[in-house]
């Protein structure tokens, strides 16, 4: 019915959305349901008739003078709390048992007041939203504009010419299927519980939309609305900076994102950019720091004279300054699909955008500059944009964790030249793809273990600003020094986790059972002191080892069960790490692990130096060669390695 009268793909996905919305409107009950920030989990209408019974007790032992009605009514409220709280431990219990996981976490941080949320509220008028509207938008390039439909027309042709993906209906039901319920709506209304509920109903129409967006290369235009929640970096803000933007985009345009995500991830080379350690399969934060570490750890042992450079770059909103038309030039070069760029740079272009807060709501924008942060997408794109962001000399590298970019300056001889050069390149570099970097935030440390007393480094200026070196800089969480040793991060992270042990401590006094003590004391404790351990703990002194420890035996005493000691827990996720590594080819890492001539044991790194040998990688090849895996096929050999 409503194909035959729509227009174009936005009037027909405009009248699809109203007819949606109206329907659930119209057969969905609501409810409206009040709760107190203070309110505990355990308060029923038990707890409340006891204590309107011990009220009119207390006062009629007022009028009377005997007060016995009134004490046995106060021991009535104790009890009543007292089953309360068991029948609510036996449900937290009861949703363990049944796999209801996030039901039980929602139990145990409530019951021991973990993480509580901030209420503060924001006061805000028209003309403060206005203001924060237009400080979002303050990439916005107006040179943009033309180079997008310049791109767009003279392309026209060879989109036509190539093949275009579509989807099939049982593809798009089940993504439907697979949404989170608890995601906020975005600017059109459907809720991702509507969605889930109705997969089967609304997979048909969605699947056509989908289908002729990508045939049709535009985004229709109600999916590309934004509404910007902001939310207060600290307790009291000073500045527009000190507000995140938290973005609220189309649930369904989510569903059509993490469609084509996958299209894309499988069409891009896995050898693209392979230091991009964020949004890929089988890559986290640990390998980003696990690189940095071996590549400084490596070069500084091959030479007493050798020392390393860090320079930790920061930039400003790096989502929000993607360039969209030289974004689509990256991607037809990494020979993604013609008609999928023209969709892509229709994504990211005519973005409407406005401001709430509370009842208070900004004008609306249009944007044509940048990936909203609420996008599925937006990640893959920015990762896909600093592709060519890479080292152009063979001693300097270049690690990136999506907009966490590390520059590693491998220094021998006292020549500084190639690292002065590669900071320079790496600066015209962000100039020319509009990408800002933020000198102040911008720190550089320096590993340098040789004993001469002479280090005289040439100071870096960017843009005319001189950078500062520090001696210490929290990367990716992990706290690094400047000489390689962790005794600052684990007390960091000691202190982090003795906090967290009173809210084991009120689990236990809420006796619930040691399974659950010691689920959440995995979660929220253990999580904390071993945060990416494989790539410091091997480095770890004896008495912050010890220190950590501590924390551990508290632990036990308090959940009366046994626990693992660090020591098994940094040799089990060695293995388990390396494990993983092996079996991508793809992986930075993989090359160090080699194969001796038996085909059963790896051949193990050399190190001069003990800082080398407890770093990650050899241990977990001494780890693997006490459990070596069935089979393996790595053939290359490099030249630093030494059979074991």
């Amino acid at each position: 019915m409503f194909r035959a009268c729509a227009v174009d793909i936005n009037e027909f996905t405009e009248v699809a959305v109203s007819f949606v919305n109206m329907l659930a409107e119209e057969t969905i009950p609501t409810a409206r349901v009040t709760t107190f920030p203070n309110q505990k989990p355990w308060m029923d209408r038990s707890i409340r008739a006891a204590v309107n019974a011990r009220t009119a007790t207390y006062n009629a032992g007022l009028a009377t003078g005997d007060m016995s009605a009134y004490k046995a009514a106060s021991y009535g409220v104790q009890r009543a709390v007292r089953d309360a709280k068991h029948r609510c431990r036996e449900r937290v219990e009861s949703r363990f048992h049944q796999g209801d996981t996030r039901s039980m976490w929602h139990g145990l941080r409530t019951i021991t007041d973990y993480k509580p949320r901030d209420t503060a509220p924001i006061n805000a008028d028209s003309a403060f939203t206005n203001e924060l509207n237009q400080f979002y938008a303050r990439f916005e390039v107006s040179q943009a504009t033309n180079a997008i439909y310049r791109l767009t027309t003279e392309d026209s042709d060879i989109i036509s010419e190539r093949p275009v993906t579509s989807f099939a209906e049982h593809d798009v039901r089940a993504a439907l299927r697979r949404v989170n319920t608890r995601k906020a709506a975005g600017p059109d209304g459907i809720t991702g519980r509507l969605l889930r509920c109705c997969a089967d109903q609304l997979a048909g129409v969605f699947t056509y939309i989908f289908n002729k967006s990508l045939v049709k290369s535009v985004v229709p235009t109600c999916f590309k609305r934004s509404t910007i929640i902001p939310v207060p970096k600290n307790s009291k803000p000073s500045s527009l900076n000190d507000y995140r933007p938290v973005v609220l985009t189309s649930v369904v345009m989510k569903v059509f994102e993490r469609l084509l995500k996958n299209i894309i991830s499988s069409s891009i080379p896995d050898t693209t950019d392979p230091l991009q350690f964020a949004y890929r399969p089988n890559r986290s934060t640990e390998d980003a720091i696990a690189h940095v570490l071996h590549t400084t750890l490596s070069h500084v042992d091959k030479k007493q004279g050798n020392y390393v450079r860090m320079l930790f770059v920061d930039y400003s909103s790096a989502f929000n300054t993607i360039v969209p038309s030289r974004l689509f030039t990256k991607l037809r070069d990494l020979g993604l699909n013609s008609r999928l760029c023209a969709w892509v740079l229709d994504f990211l272009t005519g973005r409407t955008q406005v401001v709430r807060v509370g009842r208070c709501v900004s004008d609306s924008i249009t944007i044509n500059t940048g990936a909203p942060q609420g996008c599925v997408l937006s990640p893959l794109l920015y990762s896909l944009y600093t592709s060519d962001c890479v080292a152009t000399h063979g001693s300097n590298t270049i690690v990136k964790f999506a907009d966490d970019t590390v520059v590693l300056g491998a220094i021998s001889n006292n020549d500084e030249a190639a690292y002065m050069d590669e900071v320079k390149n790496l600066a015209s570099w962000c100039q020319d793809n509009h990408l800002q970097l933020n000198v102040g935030k911008t720190k550089e440390l320096v590993v340098d273990f040789r004993r001469s007393q002479h280090r005289d480094y040439k100071p870096i200026f960017i843009n005319g600003a001189p950078v500062e070196r520090v001696q210490s800089f929290k990367y990716l969480g992990v706290h690094i020094s400047s000489d390689l040793t962790w005794a600052a991060h684990i007390q960091v992270q000691t202190k982090k986790a003795r906090q967290r042990l009173y809210h084991l401590r009120q689990l236990r006094k809420f006796r619930v059972s040691p399974k659950i003590l010691r689920i959440f004391y995995t979660g929220a404790v253990e999580g904390i002191l071993t945060q990416n351990m494989t790539a410091w703990f091997g480095n770890s002194c004896v008495k912050d080892q010890k220190a950590l420890q501590t924390v551990i035996r508290t632990a036990e005493r308090c959940c009366r069960i046994a626990l693992p000691p660090l020591q098994d827990t940094y040799t089990r996720r060695c293995r388990t790490r390396a494990t993983q590594i092996l079996k991508d080819p793809s992986h930075p890492g993989n090359k160090l692990f080699q194969l001796l001539q038996s085909g059963r044991r790896f051949r193990i790194i050399r190190a001069r130096t003990e800082r080398l040998k407890k770093s990650f990688y050899p241990q977990a090849i001494r780890a693997l060669n006490q459990h070596p895996p069935p089979t393996h096929t790595h053939t290359h050999t490099p030249s630093h390695i030494i059979y074991n």
